[in-house]
């Protein structure tokens, strides 16, 4: 579980010229909502926000806010994140307060450790999923999946329903979808058409 704190000044004025001229003075317009809390309009520093998420848990970080409102000393979670697609500026942000006795939906990504007996052979490992869905507690939160790939061969295909998550962990799905493939030829496969070339010369 990673956690940090962030500092964020309460914003009176809402509407798109203050956001304007709020980014035009670097800074961020946000808002943060959740149960049992008004939405509130709220300003955020850029440089103080990146050092909230730069834990190995990313957006997923639990974020303790800090000001003068009413929001102080909740525990949220980044939601959303406009970034200005030329400057790659950020231009506006969403945190959802979190109850830290409920389980949250988040996105976590994939991590696979080893290198495959397939692709020591010459397979091709493809992460079909690079991010996955999970349902926990917030103090349950990983900083991803991490699936162990060494055993897999070529033409093997591992699905939702065979990853091992680590306990309290869930991911929901009605279908049982394609996490990670290996393909490529197998070794008697390119023995047989190198035979086969030998045998029409």
């Amino acid at each position: 579980m990673a956690q940090s704190e962030l500092n964020v000044t309460n914003r009176d004025r809402t509407g798109k010229g203050v956001a304007r001229t709020l980014r035009r003075e670097g800074l961020i317009p946000a808002t943060v909502y959740g149960r049992g809390l008004e939405p509130c309009s709220i300003i955020v520093e850029p440089k103080a926000l990146k050092a909230a998420i730069a834990t190995e848990a990313g957006w997923n970080t639990l974020i303790t806010l800090k000001g003068d409102g009413s929001f102080s000393g909740k525990v949220v979670i980044l939601k959303d994140l406009q970034v200005d697609a030329i400057r790659r500026n950020m231009k506006h942000a969403d945190f959802q307060v979190i109850d830290m006795k409920k389980k949250v939906h988040v996105m976590v990504p994939v991590h696979t450790i080893g290198k495959s007996a397939g692709e020591k052979i010459g397979g091709n490992l493809q992460v079909i999923r690079h991010e996955l869905e999970v349902v926990c507690l917030p103090t349950a939160i990983p900083s991803a999946i991490e699936i162990d790939v060494t055993a897999m061969e070529i033409g093997d295909v591992l699905h939702i329903a065979d990853i091992a998550l680590p306990v309290g962990i869930e991911v929901p799905h009605e279908v049982n979808f394609t996490v990670i493939t290996l393909t490529g030829r197998t070794v008697e496969e390119e023995g047989t058409e190198e035979a086969e070339g030998a045998e029409e010369a």
